[in-house]
C-alpha cells in the first residue's frame, strides 16, 4: 500500500536512495503504531543502508558521532548514522546512543522519528532494558502518545520508579487523572516504592479531581509522612494544591506553615486557594507577606478581587503592578465583565499592548454576560484566530441569552467540535426549556462516539430533572456508574436534584446520604427537594443537621429554607429564619429572600402585612416580589391590592404575560368578567401574548408534549375517549367542573369544554392508556396548576388507583387515593 512521502529536511551527506527509504519509514510512523511500522519497513531498506559505505567508522566512533549529533540538535543526521549502524549489522548500537536520539526526539517533539527509533530496536530483536525502556516511555509521554507509552511499560520485563513516574505524571498532565491514580496503586501493588516525583504527579491528579478523591490525597500525604520523604518546595506545592482544590483550606495552610523553603509558586498556590473561597483578607495578608512577588502573584490577587466583586481593589492593584503580562490584562477584563462594567472592559481590551486568543474570548464572554450579543458576535468575527474555546463561549453565551437557534447554527458551523461544545449545546437546550432537544442531542453525541465526561452527564441530568424524565435520568445514572468515572460534587448534586425533581425523594435522599463529601450545594439541593414537595418540617430538620455538620449555609440555602416554610405554611419559622440571615450568618438578604417572605405571608392570608413588608424593604422590590403579591391576592381574592400589585408589574415588565394572566385569574375568581375583558384589551394593545399551557410526560424513555386544546397527537381519539370515560366516573364521585378557571364569559357547557382540554388532563389520559396499571404517572407543567385540574386530578388518582405526580412552576403535587400532598395549600 503506497504511502505519501513526508516533507522531511534533507539530511547532509545522505544518498538520494537512502533518503527516500528513510523518509518512507518516517512517514509510516506518522500514521501507524511503532509495531505496525516495524512490519511495514520497506523490503529494500537494509540493502540501501548496507550499500552506503562511503564513510566507514568503528563501533565506538559511530556511537560517539550519533550522540554528538543528537546533543547538537541535528536529529536527521543522527538518525541517518543510527540507521547505518543498525542495518549494517557490523556495529553494535549502545543503549546510551538510542537514548540520546530519543532525547533529541523529545526536544524537537518529533514523535514520528521517535517511533522510527523504536521500530529499529524491535527490528533488531532487542528487548529494551529498564534503562532503554524508560527512555522510550519518556519519549512517548513527552510527545503526548500515552497509549504507546503504556504499551512499552507493559512489555518491559523489569520496571523501576522512573518507568511508573513518567507515565503517572503524563497521565496527570493530560487530564487522565483516574488512570494516574490507578497506576500509582498498581505500582505499589507490584512492589515499586514511590519517590518524591511520583508523589508530585499523583497529587497533581488528585488536585485535578478535587474533593471526590480527597480521601486518596490524604492517604498519600500520610504515606509521605511514614516514608520520611522530604517535603521540598515541589512536593509541598503539590500538597497545598491538592488540599486547596479539595476544599480543605486549613490543611493546605498547615502544610504551607510547616514549610521552611517556600518559592513564589507555593505562595501563589496558597493565595489562590484563599481567593477561590472568597477569603480575600487572608489572601491579601499572604500577598503582603510575600518576600518576592512575581507577575503571577499580582495577577492571582487581581483575579481574586475581581471574582468576588471588589473591582475597585483589583484596579488599584493592577495600576500598581511593576510589570504586567497578557494574563494580568485578561484577569482585569474578566473582572469588569463579571461586574457589569462592560464599557470599562472594552476600553481596557482596546488598550492592551498585546492580545492572545484568551483576551478575545474573555472580552466576548464579558459582552455575553451582559446580554450584548451583537457586540460579542462582531468581536468573534474580528478575531484573528479562533480556537474551540472561543466557539464554545459564543455557543454558551447565545444559549444563556435565549438565542438557542443562533447557538445551534454556530454549533453546526464549528470546524471541529470537542466535548465541551456538545456540553454547551446540551446545557443551552436545557436552560431554555428545550428538554427533548437536549436529550436527543445527548443520544446523537453518543452515536457520534464522542467521549462523555462528567460535565456531559451533569448537563443532560438537568434536562431530565426539568422535564421529570425519570426513566432516562435513571438510565444516565447507570451510564455514569458503568463509565467508571469518579463522580464529583457537581454530578452528585445533579443526580440528587434530578431524583428530587422527578418526584423520587427517597432515591434523592439515599444518594445524598452516600455522597462522600457533601458541599453546600448538596445540602441546598436536598433541602430544596423537600421544600418543593411540601415537606417543610423535613426540610427544616435537614437544615438543622447541616448546621450541626459545620457546613456554612449560603444565600441560596436560605431561599430553599424559606420556600419550605412557604409551601408548608410555617409563618413563625419563616420569620425566625429570615431574621437569622443577617443576625446569625452575616448574609445580606437578597431579593429572593424578600420574595419568599411576601409569598409566605400572602399564602397565609396576611396580605396587609405583606404589603407593609414590601413598603419597608431596604431595596427596591422587583417583578418577582410583586408577582408573589399578586398571586397571593388571587388566592385570597383581594381585588384592590391585586390591582395595585398588577400595576407595579405592568410598569416593570409590560411585555410579560404572567401578571396579565394572574390579574385575569383574580377577576375570574371574583366573577368580574368586565375586568377580564379590560385585561384582554390591554394585552392586545400592548401586543402581549399569553404562554399556552404545556405539560410533559415520559413514557418508555420518551418525552411527550401536550398543549392546551392539543389535538395533534396520533392517539388523540384514544385520549379523548379516555377523558370521556374518566369524566363520567368523576361526576359519579361528585366532581363538578370549576368553570371560573375557564376565563371566558361563556355558557357553562362551553367553559366545561375548555377545562376538558387543559394540557395536564390530556397528559394524564395519555399516561393512563400507555402505562402499566398501578405504576405512577409523572407530569411537568409550565404554569401553575389551576384549581379545576387540581380537583380533577385528586379524583382521577382515586378512580384509576394511580399515584399521579404533577410538578408545576411552584411545587410538587402528589395525588393518591383522592388526596394531594399539598393539603390544598398551594
Amino acid at each position: 500500500m503506497a504511502q505519501p512521502i513526508g516533507n522531511l529536511k534533507k539530511a547532509v551527506m545522505i544518498s538520494a536512495e537512502l533518503q527516500g527509504a528513510e523518509a518512507t519509514l518516517t512517514t509510516l510512523t506518522k500514521h501507524l503504531t511503532y509495531q505496525e511500522a516495524t512490519l511495514r519497513i520497506p523490503p529494500n531498506y537494509v540493502t540501501h543502508v548496507a550499500q552506503d559505505h562511503r564513510q566507514p567508522y568503528g563501533t565506538g566512533n559511530g556511537n560517539v558521532i550519533v550522540r554528538s549529533l543528537s546533543k547538537q540538535g541535528r536529529l536527521q543526521e543522527a538518525l541517518h548514522r543510527l540507521n547505518q549502524m543498525t542495518y549494517q549489522g557490523i556495529i553494535s548500537v549502545e543503549p546510551d546512543t538510542y537514548a540520546s536520539v530519543l532525547k533529541s526526539c523529545i526536544n524537537e517533539k518529533s514523535l514520528p522519528e521517535g517511533k522510527l527509533v523504536h521500530a529499529q530496536i524491535i527490528h533488531r530483536g532487542l528487548k529494551p532494558s529498564t534503562f532503554l525502556g524508560n527512555a522510550l516511555v519518556i519519549m512517548y509521554t513527552k510527545c503526548g502518545n500515552l497509549a504507546d507509552a503504556r504499551s512499552v511499560l507493559d512489555q518491559m520485563p523489569v520496571h523501576n520508579v522512573v518507568s511508573w513516574t513518567a507515565l503517572i505524571s503524563a497521565y496527570a498532565k493530560h487530564g487522565h487523572n483516574e488512570e494516574a491514580l490507578a497506576m500509582f496503586y498498581e505500582m505499589k501493588r507490584k512492589g515499586t516504592q514511590p519517590n518524591e516525583f511520583t508523589f508530585v504527579g499523583t497529587l497533581s491528579a488528585c488536585a485535578n479531581m478535587g474533593f471526590r478523591v480527597l480521601r486518596h490525597g490524604k492517604e498519600i500525604h500520610e504515606e509521605i509522612k511514614r516514608t520520611g520523604c522530604e517535603v521540598n518546595v515541589f512536593l509541598g506545592s503539590a500538597l497545598v494544591d491538592m488540599y486547596v482544590k479539595g476544599g480543605c483550606i486549613e490543611d493546605a495552610r498547615d502544610v504551607f506553615d510547616k514549610m521552611h523553603d517556600r518559592d513564589p509558586v507555593l505562595w501563589n498556590t496558597m493565595i489562590a486557594g484563599y481567593a477561590r473561597i472568597g477569603n480575600i483578607e487572608e489572601a491579601k495578608e499572604l500577598f503582603e507577606r510575600m518576600p518576592e512577588r512575581n507577575v503571577v502573584s499580582w495577577t492571582t490577587m487581581i483575579a481574586g478581587y475581581a471574582q468576588h466583586g471588589q473591582i475597585g481593589e483589583a484596579l488599584k492593584l493592577f495600576r500598581k503592578m511593576p510589570e504586567r503580562n497578557v494574563v494580568s490584562w485578561n484577569a482585569m477584563i474578566a473582572g469588569y465583565g463579571r461586574s457589569g462594567l462592560v464599557d470599562e472592559a472594552s476600553k481596557l481590551f482596546k488598550k492592551m499592548p498585546e492580545r492572545n486568543v484568551v483576551s478575545w474570548t474573555t472580552m466576548i464572554t464579558g459582552y455575553l454576560q451582559n446580554g450584548l450579543v451583537d457586540e460579542a458576535l462582531n468581536l468573534f468575527v474580528e478575531m484573528p484566530e479562533r480556537d474551540v474555546v472561543a466557539w464554545n463561549a459564543m455557543i454558551a453565551g447565545y444559549a444563556q441569552n435565549g438565542h438557542v437557534d443562533k447557538a445551534l447554527k454556530l454549533f453546526k458551523e464549528m470546524p471541529e467540535k470537542n466535548v465541551a461544545a456538545w456540553n454547551a449545546m446540551i446545557a443551552g437546550y436545557a436552560q431554555n426549556g428545550y428538554y427533548e432537544a437536549a436529550l436527543e442531542l445527548f443520544q446523537h453525541m453518543r452515536r457520534e462516539g464522542v467521549k462523555l465526561n462528567l460535565e456531559t452527564f451533569a448537563s443532560v441530568l438537568s434536562a431530565c430533572a426539568n422535564s421529570a424524565a425519570l426513566e432516562q435520568g435513571m438510565e444516565i445514572h447507570e451510564d455514569i456508574i458503568r463509565s467508571g468515572l469518579q463522580v464529583d460534587a457537581f454530578v452528585g448534586n445533579a443526580l440528587v436534584d434530578m431524583y428530587a425533581k422527578c418526584g423520587t425523594l427517597e432515591n434523592a435522599r439515599k444518594l445524598f446520604d452516600r455522597m462522600p463529601g457533601q458541599d453546600v450545594v448538596s445540602w441546598t439541593a436536598m433541602i430544596g427537594g423537600y421544600a418543593m414537595h411540601g415537606f417543610g418540617n423535613e426540610a427544616l430538620q435537614l437544615f438543622e443537621q447541616m448546621q450541626c455538620s459545620g457546613m456554612k449555609a449560603d444565600h441560596v440555602t436560605f431561599v430553599a429554607v424559606l420556600s419550605a416554610c412557604c409551601h408548608a405554611g410555617l409563618v413563625e419559622d419563616g420569620w425566625r429564619y429570615f431574621n437569622s440571615i443577617s443576625r446569625d450568618y452575616q448574609i445580606t438578604p437578597i431579593m429572593e429572600h424578600y420574595c419568599c417572605m411576601v409569598d409566605l405571608m400572602g399564602r397565609a392570608g396576611l396580605l396587609h402585612e405583606a404589603q407593609d413588608f414590601i413598603n419597608k424593604m431596604p431595596i427596591e422590590p422587583d417583578a418577582a416580589v410583586w408577582a408573589s403579591m399578586l398571586a397571593a391576592c388571587r388566592i385570597q381574592t383581594n381585588i384592590d391590592l391585586g390591582e395595585y400589585a398588577a400595576e407595579r408589574l405592568f410598569e416593570l415588565e409590560p411585555k410579560n404575560a404572567t401578571p396579565y394572566v394572574l390579574l385575569s385569574n383574580l377577576y375570574a375568581a371574583a366573577g368580574r368578567w368586565d375586568g377580564i375583558e379590560k385585561v384582554r384589551k390591554l394585552m392586545k394593545d400592548r401586543k402581549v401574548k399569553k404562554k399556552p399551557g404545556c405539560s410533559w410526560i415520559e413514557v418508555n424513555k420518551q418525552l411527550y408534549t401536550f398543549l392546551v386544546g392539543d389535538k395533534s397527537h396520533p392517539q388523540t381519539q384514544e385520549i379523548l375517549v379516555e377523558l370521556e370515560r374518566l369524566s363520567g366516573q368523576m361526576k359519579e364521585e361528585g366532581y363538578l367542573p370549576d368553570t371560573k378557571y375557564a376565563l371566558n364569559d361563556l355558557e357553562e357547557e362551553q367553559k366545561e369544554d375548555i377545562l376538558f382540554y387543559h394540557s395536564e388532563k390530556l397528559a394524564i389520559a395519555f399516561g393512563l392508556i400507555n402505562t402499566t396499571p398501578g405504576t405512577p404517572i409523572r407530569i411537568v407543567k409550565n404554569l401553575r396548576v389551576c384549581g379545576d385540574c387540581h380537583s380533577a386530578t385528586k379524583i382521577i388518582s382515586k378512580i384509576a388507583a394511580r399515584e399521579i405526580v404533577v410538578r408545576d412552576t411552584h411545587r410538587y403535587h402528589r395525588f393518591k387515593d383522592g388526596q394531594c400532598s399539598c393539603g390544598d395549600y398551594w
